[in-house]
């Protein structure tokens, strides 16, 4: 097998693993480990659109949710748009997940899937899903720095993460953050591990989708001119 970006990516995510500790009522989720069709539409979107050896600018969500990335294996992407616009179908899961939305009406806009991905890598520095139990035994989605103790736990993991992430072929001259909240914990590991030049912070998708939807032209036209560079 060739090392093209694409194989790389494949090569990150089946060997991708959390052993670390966590605390009481966190968990991960490895839809890797967990799912073997999720192994196999992962490697099929990226032979589709990362076989080649462009380098790559880097978006940086927060963590996988686990209707997205934590079923797909492909950050941003659910089901539905997994196979209506990136033309691959999962047959043991369908998901609906609201950041999927905003970023293939972006991807959209943009020009379409192949001529964004072959600009863009998607991917988080916990790269799995992270989920916490609630008094009543539920299991929610949750972010890396929802809980302090989880931040200092999976501190090591992200910048080994992100350093491994850079290694596939990555420009690290600009980065591009999703969520201002991230942004200040990248900002701090950024600043530990000397990984970025610049950081360039944009509003969350699932905020934007949750909260400010009547503006969402507002916020594609600000992603578009931020990827470009114009802003």
């Amino acid at each position: 097998m060739s090392e093209n970006f694409g194989n790389k990516v494949i090569d990150f995510n089946q060997q991708l693993q959390y052993l670390g500790a966590l605390p009481e009522g966190f968990h991960v989720i490895n839809p890797f480990i967990d799912n073997l069709e999720t192994m196999e539409v992962m490697r099929k979107f990226y032979h589709k659109f990362y076989s080649d050896n462009e380098q790559r600018k880097f978006i940086v969500g927060i963590n996988p949710s686990r209707h997205g990335a934590g079923v797909t294996g492909v950050p941003f992407t659910d089901t539905k748009r997994l196979e209506s616009v990136c033309g691959i179908k999962m047959h043991s899961a369908h998901t609906h997940e609201i950041s999927s939305v905003f970023m293939y009406d972006l991807i959209q806009e943009f020009g379409g899937a192949e001529d964004f991905y072959k600009q863009f890598y998607i991917n988080s520095p916990f790269p799995l899903a992270i989920v916490r139990k609630t008094k009543e035994g539920k299991w929610l989605n949750a972010n890396y720095y929802d809980d302090k103790n989880l931040f200092e736990m999976v501190k090591d993991f992200m910048i080994l993460t992100l350093k491994n992430h850079i290694n596939l072929g990555l420009d690290t001259s600009q980065v591009y953050i999703l969520g201002k909240k991230n942004a200040l914990f990248i900002n701090k590991l950024n600043k530990e591990a000397k990984l970025f030049e610049q950081l360039k912070v944009l509003e969350h998708p699932r905020y934007i989708q949750q909260y400010k939807s009547k503006e969402k032209q507002l916020y594609i036209d600000k992603y578009i001119l931020t990827l470009n560079n114009i802003l």
